[in-house]
């Protein structure tokens, strides 16, 4: 599961090898609201404005599409009136699904910015040639996000600043760090 964010909070982790990602996750549906088939959705994307030029969503894990009729933003959450889901009980029957779009229909991002599935799996090297894992999940911290490189004792928490992470290259599948001190793993 990919998620439509520039940073990453806890709980998303890639198998060993990186994946084509096909569609984004960009929030989830948490339930009807009143009787005429609208659905709330937590919003689940750092672009919630992109919810108000949606056409078409994907639901679940079978990613049925669904035509978007109406969106409207309220309290940090979207409410959509999907085709087909014309009454609560039919509404009801989306909770707790995801709602995703194609991958192709990401927001395009400034320069040095990166969508978590695109971290998410890179090999880590240090900046003189040690290869530290990959990237296996990314947590959202208060000020900056975290990389988890590695498994289990061999796991390195590499903070994503400028100072420690000195190149992004996705065509290579490839991060480089500079190893602060106090960041070097237990067993070097």
């Amino acid at each position: 599961m990919s998620f439509d964010r520039k940073h990453l909070t806890g709980g998303v982790r890639a198998g060993p090898i990186r994946q084509e990602v096909r569609f984004l996750v960009i929030g989830r549906i948490l339930g009807p609201i009143g009787l005429a088939g609208e659905v709330r959705v937590q919003i689940l994307t750092d672009f919630p404005d992109r919810f108000l030029s949606l056409h078409t969503i994907h639901v679940g894990d079978n990613l049925r599409p669904y035509a978007v009729q109406t969106v409207r933003l309220d309290r940090g959450t979207a409410i959509l009136k999907l085709a087909g889901i014309d009454d609560a009980t039919t509404a009801r029957a989306l909770a707790n699904q995801d709602v995703q779009i194609p991958a192709r229909e990401a927001v395009e991002l400034p320069p040095d910015q990166y969508f978590w599935h695109q971290i998410i799996g890179l090999e880590v090297w240090t900046d003189d040639g040690r290869l530290l894992g990959r990237v296996t999940e990314i947590l959202r911290t208060g000020s900056n996000d975290v990389y988890v490189v590695g498994e289990g004792a061999g796991e390195v928490l590499i903070p994503a600043i400028e100072d420690v992470v000195r190149q992004v290259d996705l065509v290579n599948g490839r991060l480089v760090v500079h190893l602060l001190p106090g960041l070097e793993p237990e067993d070097s």
